[in-house]
């Protein structure tokens, strides 16, 4: 098994006991309860390239990323620095996130925020709309094409951005085929770990010209940045490259310069 079937199967265990204790439709009525918040693709096309910075605790393959770990300190600097969205991990297992976290991040900035997740239900669609979410995290590689077309479609009822990660040029057709416009590649190999920005120049071939492409992965300098942007990429999701920097304003300017 591979890392993300060792999550996901982790993941269907809690959301069996998280739904226990708040079903799925008291979720959808405290949802609809719920402010809306800014848009998410907007913020990142406002700009020539977007950047989501984000708040991550620690990652498998990498241990923990920052001590001492704020949230919400480190979401105002990305935001008073320029970032023009904040990606939260919520998996509290594998990345040390949670609600709590989210919540301290989304009571910190008023930039949009990403509930970065392993969505496998709707009640993650609901819990992420309670938390004040501005987009859901999809995974390709963890959903079959049903279950991938439901959620893209109950995110855009429930009012939220879906960006649909892909890795691949396989997942890249069937994000194509779904209709997704918000689209992530994710520039890490699953079985390697391995990063190469190639993955984003080649799969953007295949993507929609219409489509708001988002970087993801192994971005750790303004010549990245610049590459990127010479290539028409619309955003970057940027996390490691930034957390392990000392002075988080200084070297989210230093990336984007």
């Amino acid at each position: 098994m591979s890392i993300l079937d060792d999550i996901l199967a982790d993941k269907h265990v809690e959301l069996a006991r998280r739904k226990a204790l708040q079903p799925t439709a008291k979720m959808r009525v405290m949802a609809w309860a719920s402010p809306f918040a800014p848009d998410f693709a907007a913020a990142l096309r406002a700009v020539p390239l977007g950047l989501i910075a984000e708040v991550k605790r620690r990652s498998p393959s990498a241990g923990d990323l920052r001590t001492p770990f704020d949230p919400a300190a480190i979401a105002r600097a990305y935001e008073t620095a320029g970032a023009q969205a904040i990606s939260c991990l919520m998996d509290a297992k594998y990345f040390g996130g949670g609600d709590e976290q989210f919540q301290a991040v989304r009571a910190a900035v008023k930039v949009p925020v990403l509930y970065k997740e392993f969505v496998v239900d709707e009640w993650q669609i609901w819990h992420a709309r309670v938390l004040g979410a501005s987009a859901v995290l999809l995974i390709a590689a963890a959903l079959d094409d049903t279950g991938l077309q439901h959620l893209l479609d109950l995110a855009r009822q429930a009012g939220l951005a879906a960006l649909l990660e892909v890795h691949d040029a396989e997942e890249m057709r069937r994000a194509v085929a779904s209709g997704a416009q918000l689209i992530g590649i994710n520039n890490r190999d699953l079985k390697t770990f391995t990063t190469t920005l190639e993955t984003t120049f080649q799969l953007k071939q295949l993507a929609p010209k219409d489509s708001l492409l988002v970087s993801e992965s192994g971005i750790r300098t303004a010549d990245d940045i610049r590459r990127l942007r010479t290539a028409g990429i619309g955003a970057v999701l940027v996390g490691e490259g930034l957390l392990r920097q000392p002075d988080l304003q200084a070297a989210v300017r230093r990336l984007m310069l």
